[in-house]
């Protein structure tokens, strides 16, 4: 197809790495930029796009920008809870999506959304780093395989001083964040793990600490799979040292893998480890930015969907109502 036009809804700091990625793109073009204020855009483009000749159109609001733009496609970056709407919006107006994680922040939105994708014929892709990279795409491979057997369990953690890093800002306000840590840092750890086991959540029991703020800054909590796989993550919001490994446990071995971006990846198999395990850079896409727009080109194929969405909100929305019941949750089964 031919140049694929681009919109911004939301352009928060790290909007910049999208626009300097499409930058790059030759086939790929901003045409509009969208948030709450004019200063808020202007200085977005003031810092990160002060060397485009033909630099994009300014808004605060998207109605009016996908009339008067007419983008193909649009990146959303806005408060956790607006997700929803704003992706039912960008449908309306006939564009591709590309959401920032988290998909939505309830189960029943996510259902709701994937029909509308469906119904939309649009592609919409949920903001993960980790499928991208070719350390996850071979631990997947791994799984798929079988070559260590079945996958039985997962341990990780994820830590940040995200306590420090948010106060005073909408992540947390639970109106508008949905949630603390585990939803914000904390779901990159959690979409590598239910982008990799790939199957609905089964049971939750979860605990949860404030530290005094609106909304949760570390967590525990160990998960049952569907398909059996067991699974126990931390999440540390108050730590000053970042970290988010994951060690996924098979039958005849394991994979140690970096759960944040999937940089690193090391293999143990009936005991040994293997050195240089097979990974090729081809078994990955170079950004979730460049595999949203291949996609839409018809060049690849979505590394992220609906469904990871709708794992990824059984999962949370299991997680908060097991720390307020101190009981295991169950998730009732819908077909999909």
């Amino acid at each position: 197809m031919s140049t694929v036009k681009i919109a911004f809804l939301g352009c928060g700091g790290y909007m910049r790495n999208h626009a300097q990625r499409i930058l790059t793109i030759d086939d790929a073009k901003l045409v509009g930029l969208c948030d709450v204020t004019t200063e808020q855009v202007n200085q977005f483009i003031a810092t990160y796009l002060k060397d485009v000749a033909d630099k994009p159109a300014v808004f605060t609001d998207a109605a009016q920008m996908y009339a008067v733009a007419k983008p193909d496609a649009v990146f959303i970056a806005t408060p956790h809870t607006l997700h929803f709407e704003h992706a039912c919006q960008a449908l309306d107006a006939g564009c591709h999506v590309y959401l920032e994680k988290p998909m939505v922040t309830n189960l029943d939105q996510a259902y709701a959304l994937a029909e509308k994708v469906k119904a939309a014929g649009k592609i919409l892709v949920v903001g993960y780093n980790s499928p991208c990279s070719p350390e996850f795409a071979f631990l997947k491979s791994v799984i798929a395989s079988g070559e260590l057997g079945k996958l039985e369990m997962v341990n990780g953690h994820i830590t940040q001083d995200w306590r420090e890093l948010t106060i005073g800002l909408w992540r947390q306000v639970p109106e508008l964040s949905g949630g603390g840590m585990a939803y914000d840092s904390g779901a990159h750890l959690l979409n590598s793990l239910c982008w990799s086991v790939e199957s609905d959540v089964d049971t939750v029991f979860a605990m949860v600490d404030n530290h005094d703020t609106p909304v949760d800054i570390n967590s525990v909590f160990v998960i049952k799979f569907a398909n059996g796989v067991m699974a126990s993550i931390a999440v540390n919001g108050n730590c000053h040292s970042h970290a988010g490994p994951l060690t996924f446990m098979f039958e005849r071995g394991r994979i140690d893998i970096d759960g944040w971006a999937g940089t690193w990846l090391k293999m143990f198999k009936d005991g040994k480890e293997i050195k240089y395990p097979p990974i090729r850079d081809d078994m990955g896409h170079l950004t979730p930015t460049h595999n949203f727009i291949d996609t839409i080109q018809g060049k690849a194929q979505p590394r992220t969907s609906p469904r990871n969405g709708i794992i990824q909100s059984q999962l949370m929305d299991a997680i908060y109502a097991s720390a307020e019941s101190g009981l295991p949750v169950k998730v009732p089964a819908k077909a999909v």
